[in-house]
Formats: C-alpha cells, structure tokens, sequence
C-alpha cells in the first residue's frame, strides 16, 4: 500500500508500474492506467434510451443546451440517477452549470419553484404535488411512460434542423454500430461499453459541428491572454439556422465557462473534443470554417472516427 500511495500519479493514458514485495511470495508487479477518457465511468446511457424516445431524448437535450428547467419522473431511484447522469454526460464538452439534484426528496420539492436552471429528479410519489406548485416554464419527462407532462412547445425547433436530423439518424442506428465496435476497435482498447463509445461520439460530432472551430477565432492580446472574437466566431459559420442558434447558445453560462476555460489555459485544453475538433478542422477546404451537412460522412464509413483514439 505503501508503495502505491508514493507513485506519481499517472497522466491520462499513461501506465504506471508498481512491484510491491509479499512475504513468501516474493516481488509482485502492479500495472495501473489511467483512462485516457474518464467521462463516460458509472454512465449508462442504456437507461436512458430505454425510457425515452429518440425524438424525445433529443427535446430534452436542447432544452438543457439553453439552460431551461427540466423534472424527470420515474418510479425507481436508480431510473432517476441514471437517466440524469447520462443526460448530464451527453453535454460534454459543455458543464452543466446550475441546479443538479438527480433525486429531489419530497420534502424538498419547493425547489422547483425555483426561476432558475435547473434538472431535478422526482419519483412518481410526487406527482400530486408537483402539479399544485405553481411552477412556470418547464419540461416534466415522464419517463416511466416515455412522454412529456409539460413542455414549451419550442423544443423540437431549438437544434438546427440538418444537424438534429443527423444526430437522431445516428442515434437510431446505435446498437448496429454499437455491435461493430464490439467485435473490437481498431486500436484494440476498450474503456468503456460499446454503446457508450459509440452515443458518447454521436455527440461530440455534433459539437464540433457547431463550435469545433471556435480555436480559429482564439487571438492573443498585448497582455499576452487568449481571447475569443464572439462575433467573427458566430458569422463564420455558413448556415443561418446554426448562427440561429449560436446567439442563443452563446449566452449560456454552459458556453461561457466552455470558452474561459480555454481562454485562461494558455497551452490550450487537451481533451476527447479537442482531438476530434482538430481532426474536423483539417478536413475542411482552406477559409471554410463550418460544415453542417458533413455530420452524416463519419456513418458511411462506419463511423471511423469511433477508433481514433
């Protein structure tokens, strides 16, 4: 033990080699990795897809993507913890930045009177209740029955359509791709289930569709910090609908703290999205700086971005 708690702690990827002497056994070596990826640990997106429609899971997305307020109600504690979480996860690069309670006891249920943000769980119990509150601007998922108790009417015209489409279309075939991916990644490594890997990558391509090329609009001041030019960063992009939806997207807190993150480190952030952005990049014909319609060329090669890593 001793020796384990005296090792440098590993960098992402990295393996590091422990030999620990046993009394009677002699030297015993211990390898401990890193993930390289440790976002999709203890997510299970199967819960979530088994309580929601493709359609539905993709109103509910959108909804966060903005900051809106948002009740889950199942039956089953672990439904809620789970379904939440995943939820949570398919945000990334992007942090949920307000109210986050996967199971809100009964006693506390006054929160969701709160005008602010939020994505609260709720077991079926508390139904009753919730429908005397007098809560205002709000998507209820039911997701016992896979259908919303209340809703905006705008969710399903928030995501630029092309891309909404692309990503449902994705989605729609992830057990299929799912299924490649276990018969083995090309680089032979496994860190997560299958159907992670693949929902986990759906996304990320949708975000670096919309915001993968926010590192060419990062310029250097006199004072030698890294800021974004917003609005050149926003114009750039060719389709009307993503630019749409940028000026909305761009005043969230979840944006906000996405770009000082990355204006504050001045070596830059490495991570999953950054690796996929820069691979989109060098993909797209000089000055161009968007491509909303190639979201779908990644599914007619099988997704090879799925084995990059």
């Amino acid at each position: 033990m001793r020796s384990v708690m005296e090792a440098p702690f590993p960098a992402l990827g990295r393996t590091i080699t422990i030999k620990n002497f046993l009394p009677g056994s002699g030297t015993e070596v211990i390898e401990l990795r890193r993930p390289l990826d440790s976002r999709l640990e203890h997510v299970d997106f199967d819960s979530l897809f088994s309580s929601l429609s493709i359609r539905h899971l993709s109103r509910v997305f959108s909804s966060l993507l903005l900051e809106r307020r948002v009740i889950f109600i199942a039956d089953k504690l672990s439904t809620l913890s789970k379904c939440c979480h995943a939820m949570v996860a398919l945000l990334y690069p992007f942090t949920w930045q307000h109210t986050y309670i996967p199971v809100l006891p009964p006693s506390m249920i006054d929160i969701v009177c709160s005008p602010t943000p939020f994505l609260i769980g709720l077991l079926s119990s508390s139904l009753p209740r919730l429908k005397e509150l007098p809560v205002e601007e709000v998507l209820v998922v039911d997701l016992v029955n896979n259908r919303f108790l209340r809703q905006m009417e705008d969710e399903d015209s928030i995501l630029p359509r092309k891309l909404q489409g692309a990503l449902e279309h994705i989605l729609e075939q992830r057990n299929e791709l799912a299924s490649d991916q276990e018969e083995g990644p090309l680089n032979g490594k496994q860190e997560s289930s299958p159907l992670n890997e693949v929902v986990s990558e759906a996304f990320v391509r949708f975000f670096v569709e919309i915001v993968g090329h926010y590192s060419l609009f990062m310029t250097i001041t006199e004072k030698d910090e890294r800021v974004l030019q917003r609005e050149a960063f926003r114009k750039s992009v060719s389709s009307k609908s993503l630019r749409r939806f940028l000026e909305v997207f761009m005043e969230t807190q979840m944006f906000g703290g996405f770009i000082q993150e990355r204006e504050l480190r001045k070596q830059g952030v490495k991570g999953l999205f950054e690796v996929r952005a820069q691979e989109y990049l060098e993909t797209l014909p000089s000055g161009e700086q968007s491509g909303v319609n190639k979201f779908l060329k990644g599914l007619g090669n099988r997704m090879k971005f799925l084995h990059k890593k």
